[in-house]
């Protein structure tokens, strides 16, 4: 599929208004993961909003079903699946935890992909980033000893994630979104399928958070790894 803009206030079609799922969102008190939560509900979508502050996430109306859990315990992260058609793992590090180990997305996966399985939930939209797995080599080659200074253990990381997740039965898509910034939804951006169109670029968090929200609907990218920019 060719680079093309997603265009703000395009009305769903008729199996999109159709599909209405009951979403598994993790780590869902910031970034991406609290934008999804907000472009979900905005839709329709049944939301269950899993963070171990999931009690402090700043949204009233409407208010999605609040889940206190740690994605790193396997009951929390069982009990999270109940009744759940498709989960968004949207997981992230604090800035200063990006010079030490990171083990969190690769051990959250270990215990997420064997819990869908057992659960009989297939579907599942990882957001990893651009660098992780095979975009790696699109990494400029200036970017390059940057990137691996600062987010290299990070990276390295989500590519065990990945590779978790690939070697899964489930119905996965990888997301990985460019250089994130603030501000609203502007719904014009560019999915980057091919690895030959793969670059970095800006997105707001709240335009992955519109993909990710179509996605459910489309079942466009299953099994399919996509670069988002503006």
């Amino acid at each position: 599929m060719s680079p093309c803009p997603s265009v703000r206030g395009t009305p769903p079609n008729s199996a999109e208004e159709a599909t209405m799922a009951h979403i598994l969102v993790l780590g869902a008190s910031n970034g991406i993961g609290l934008e999804t939560v907000k472009a979900a509900l905005a839709a329709g979508h049944r939301v269950r909003a899993f963070a171990r502050s999931a009690a402090e996430i700043p949204l009233s109306d409407p208010d999605p079903e609040r889940f206190t859990g740690d994605a790193l315990k396997g009951g929390d992260v069982t009990a999270a699946l109940d009744g759940i058609d498709v989960v968004v793992q949207a997981l992230g590090v604090p800035f200063k935890s990006l010079f030490g180990p990171v083990h969190l997305f690769s051990d959250a996966t270990n215990l997420l992909v064997p819990a869908m399985e057992k659960a009989g939930v297939r579907r599942l939209i990882a957001v990893t980033g651009f660098g992780t797995g095979d975009s790696r080599a699109a990494v400029g080659l200036l970017q390059r000893l940057p990137f691996q200074l600062v987010f290299g253990r990070a990276y390295d990381d989500k590519d065990a994630q990945e590779m978790r997740i690939r070697k899964s039965g489930l119905d996965w898509t990888f997301v990985r979104p460019g250089v994130l910034t603030g501000g609203a939804n502007t719904g014009r951006y560019q999915v980057l399928e091919q690895p030959s169109s793969w670059r970095n670029g800006r997105i707001a968090r709240a335009d992955v958070a519109d993909f990710i929200v179509r996605d459910i609907a489309s079942k466009a990218y299953i099994r399919k790894a996509v670069v988002l920019v503006n």
